[in-house]
């Protein structure tokens, strides 16, 4: 899971009482709550995943004359295994977190922000969901969490957050 952002601290840790009047960052919270989920569901599922795998193996056919035979076989251990193990069961459970997060980013996506912490909101999950790794070096990523950072900064600066 990728670690929080200093916004998530700035927003958790005290923005005055009328910033909490910002419905984009209502939806960023609920968003952030549904991408938590999905992590979780995801890092669930690959656990799940690999030891299914370990149990059952993966398919292969040494003999070419009775591969779909060894198939059916392999593919009906597999369906017991998973059964037993839940594999399916997760992996519907992460695309559905993964169906309300996107569905709540693209909610995030049309609504305005009307506070800083609003814009450092809609940020906060840009940067999450699109940048390939957390320090990401190539454009437009560094640029992002700069401007992330000094949108933080200011609110700090401007007694519109606690200090982070």
């Amino acid at each position: 899971m990728t670690r929080p952002t200093r916004l998530v601290f700035w927003v958790a840790t005290g923005l005055k009482a009328s910033q909490h009047n910002d419905a984009a960052e209502a939806v960023w919270r609920r968003w952030q709550n549904a991408y938590e989920e999905t992590q979780r569901l995801c890092r669930q599922q690959q656990r799940l995943e690999q030891k299914l795998i370990e149990t059952v193996g993966l398919p292969y056919a040494p003999d070419r004359g009775n591969a779909e035979a060894g198939f059916a076989a392999h593919h009906s251990r597999w369906d017991a295994a998973d059964r037993e193990l839940g594999y399916s069961a997760a992996l519907k459970a992460e695309r559905e977190a993964a169906e309300r997060a996107a569905d709540l980013l693209e909610m995030l996506a049309r609504t305005p922000a009307t506070s800083l912490a609003g814009v450092a909101a809609k940020l906060d999950a840009v940067l999450r969901e699109g940048q390939p790794s957390e320090n990401d070096p190539e454009f437009p990523w560094p640029q992002i969490r700069s401007l992330l950072e000094d949108v933080v900064r200011i609110g700090q600066q401007s007694g519109q957050g606690a200090q982070a």
